[in-house]
């Protein structure tokens, strides 16, 4: 699934007319006051007519609730009002900065002046504003961010395998950002990470398409998040369609190991007293890869597409 929020006036009209130009199933999320629902209500209350139509109402979720629940069922999450972490977003309003939101800005409209009654030009209003996105470009930079993708989402397609009738285990491994490796650590708040693109969806395919030549292994596929993930929330996941549970979970261990060793993601932790990149805290500290051995780690990962066999043992700083 692919959301992306939209923030300032005119949140909810931009919304549904880029709804109406998407293909595939889009969801509509609008944030706002909700008087249909009181607390004496039960949690959810849903009307089903006979054509499959429905209307429902709840309380007790957020949006992170919906990002998981939706992002198995459509193609597009179209957010009003609202954002977060790791999700695009669009600002509208002239005022606003990439530092009002949480989610990554992806795009914001050019806000000029039009010409009014006089020779002297006008401040644009916010209607005005509005028809100044550009709906193209903002569909070619919503190709470029990443997808918002669920164990779910990621169990969903397996079980929709053309080999799932084949299948008599399905195994998955979830990768979390925990706060503490002791109960006397610095709590861990979040984690970033950098994926050099092209290198990584190279390997992750490959990994993919290797357990896959595997007796017994039907379908696998992996993903991994990348941006800031703040603790308790998940990072990586490993989703194996196997005929049998010995090659299912076999197939799953192996795939999160080759993924830790052979995907170029650098992962960079913060606690509440500071900040490293990981594995080489005492080396570098909050400078991060020195820029030539870190250009280093990718020429040598450039090397593997061309030398796939060759060792990769010694190589460090790369997602744990």
């Amino acid at each position: 699934m692919q959301p992306v929020s939209f923030v300032g006036t005119g949140a909810s009209d931009t919304v549904d007319r880029l709804a109406t130009d998407l293909e595939g199933s889009v969801a509509i999320l609008e944030r706002g006051p909700v008087d249909t629902v009181r607390p004496s209500d039960p949690v959810a209350r849903y009307t089903l007519n006979p054509d499959g139509q429905w209307l429902g109402g709840g309380r007790d979720r957020d949006l992170d609730d919906f990002l998981e629940t939706l992002a198995p069922e459509v193609d597009y999450l179209l957010i009003a009002g609202d954002s977060r972490l790791r999700v695009p977003t669009v600002l509208l309003d002239e005022n606003q900065s990439a530092h009002d939101v949480p989610g990554d800005v992806i795009y914001t409209p050019e806000f000029g002046t039009e010409s009014g009654s006089g020779s002297e030009p006008t401040t644009q209003s916010p209607s005005n504003q509005r028809s100044q996105v550009d709906l193209e470009t903002l569909m070619d930079r919503l190709e470029e961010a990443e997808p918002y993708v669920t164990l779910p989402e990621l169990v969903e397609r397996a079980k929709r395998s053309p080999q799932a009738e084949l299948s008599g285990a399905l195994a998955t491994f979830t990768g979390r950002v925990r706060a503490r490796d002791e109960p006397g650590d610095d709590r861990t708040t979040h984690l970033a990470f950098e994926k050099y693109e092209t290198v990584a969806a190279q390997r992750l395919s490959a990994i993919e398409t290797e357990l896959e030549e595997r007796d017994g292994v039907l379908e696998v596929l992996t993903h991994h998040r990348t941006g800031v993930i703040a603790d308790g929330e998940d990072i990586v996941y490993v989703v194996v369609l196997g005929g049998h549970r010995t090659e299912a979970f076999r197939a799953v261990e192996d795939g999160i190991n080759r993924l830790k060793d052979e995907v170029p993601i650098f992962k960079k932790e913060t606690t509440t007293e500071k900040e490293f990149w990981l594995h080489e805290r005492s080396q570098w500290d909050k400078s991060g890869p020195p820029a030539e051995q870190r250009r280093e780690r990718l020429l040598d990962h450039k090397l593997l597409d061309q030398n796939p066999r060759l060792c990769v043992a010694t190589r460090r700083g790369f997602a744990s």
